[in-house]
């Protein structure tokens, strides 16, 4: 392989890694363009020299055999540190991250592809990856069921009239809100603390819940949070 062809391919791998990690970026998700740009010019790069290394290495020695995936192999092992590292539990027992660390293991794909000298191979992979995050998410919320059109907010609500908290989620019931959870915990102060988790959906934002909650009478404070 000349010194043109290696260059060719980390040049690839960056373009791709900048490609995945701007999507995520923009999503402010944990995963960047520095951090995925890295993993696919490293899996790329170590790709590239294990099959030089037995290229070489075969050709001096009849005797010495060597395996010229066998770095890349090590890539995937590894790259799963990197991934954990990304996947959270939030205190509402959901788990997030696991998109952005599957992306992670995505981009050790796509350097390792092109590093093996796949070009056409990693562009289509990486095409796919994009359209399987971003466009078809967005195809099935606008034809799929109803259960796909929804997004999930966060309200949390205290007061000190219990009552508060019936004539809330009667007023949420009304406006087609459905109550994923409920939980209701004393405040120090005297106060109730109401936590709700809501579907709404699109086509109502998380400001509608918070004028709808603020107009209910003795509700000392709201505060509403997307998912």
């Amino acid at each position: 392989m000349d010194i043109q062809s290696s260059l060719l391919r980390l040049v690839l791998a960056a373009l791709l890694g900048l490609i995945i990690g701007l999507e995520r970026e923009l999503k402010n998700k944990p995963l960047g363009i520095k951090t995925c740009i890295v993993i696919c010019v490293s899996s790329s790069l170590l790709t590239v020299i294990s099959i030089e290394a037995a290229i070489e290495y075969g050709q001096s020695s009849h005797f010495m055999r060597t395996d010229p995936m066998r770095l890349a192999a090590q890539i995937v092992s590894g790259i799963g540190f990197i991934g954990a590292g990304v996947i959270l539990k939030r205190g509402d027992n959901i788990i997030s991250g696991i998109t952005t660390a599957a992306i992670i293991w995505g981009a050790a794909g796509l350097g390792i592809s092109v590093g093996a000298g796949f070009y056409w191979e990693s562009i289509v992979g990486a095409v796919i990856i994009l359209f399987g995050v971003d466009i078809l998410p967005y195809l099935i919320k606008k034809l799929g069921p109803v259960r796909y059109k929804t997004q999930s907010i966060r309200v949390s609500i205290s007061t000190s009239e219990n009552a508060v908290f019936h004539e809330v989620i009667r007023q949420l019931g009304l406006q087609n809100v459905i109550v994923k959870k409920v939980k209701i915990k004393d405040l120090d102060d005297g106060e109730s603390l109401l936590q709700l988790r809501l579907d709404i959906l699109k086509n109502i934002s998380p400001n509608d819940i918070y004028s709808l909650i603020h107009d209910i009478s003795n509700v000392n404070k709201i505060e509403v949070e997307t998912v």
